[in-house]
């Protein structure tokens, strides 16, 4: 399970310095990738194993019921939805099971309300914020199982 942060940072000469630099090494020697054709820099801005409850939340609220491990663009309203239901569940555990309940399935883990779920979801809390931070950039969920 990741969100990935794709940040827009296309050459347009006709906007002079307010471009983005870009370079491209691998392991410091240039390579065939020509900075001026850059349309975005993706970057893992989280990840999750088996964290059943944050798929179900993500596949219900931003895939609108379809599970299908594709790319989904998550908006900022959808990413503090989830972060205050995050910090809602953390507050109060006995809200789990309505909020941000558990799903079972296969390679979903468990389903129990217990250390890892709740490891989880301060995950969860962390890579939220984190993004929500960042006012520059948009984020995609996907999912693969």
């Amino acid at each position: 399970m990741y969100l990935d942060k794709r940040t827009y940072v296309k050459y347009w000469e006709h906007n002079g310095d307010d471009n983005y630099d870009v370079k491209v090494t691998k392991k410091g020697e240039p390579t065939n990738i020509q900075p001026k054709k850059v349309k975005y820099i993706i970057e893992e801005a989280g990840y999750w194993r088996k964290a059943n409850q944050i798929h179900k939340w993500f596949v219900e609220n931003v895939q609108k019921g379809v599970d299908n491990c594709g790319d989904y663009y998550v908006s900022r309203e959808d990413l503090y939805t989830l972060l205050k239901l995050c910090q809602t569940v953390k507050d109060d555990n006995s809200l789990a099971e309505t909020l941000l309940p558990a799903a079972s399935g296969f390679f979903f883990g468990g389903t129990e309300y217990d250390e890892w779920y709740f490891n989880d979801i301060d995950t969860t809390i962390t890579i939220l914020v984190e993004a929500l931070e960042d006012t520059n950039a948009d984020y995609y969920y996907s999912s693969s199982w």
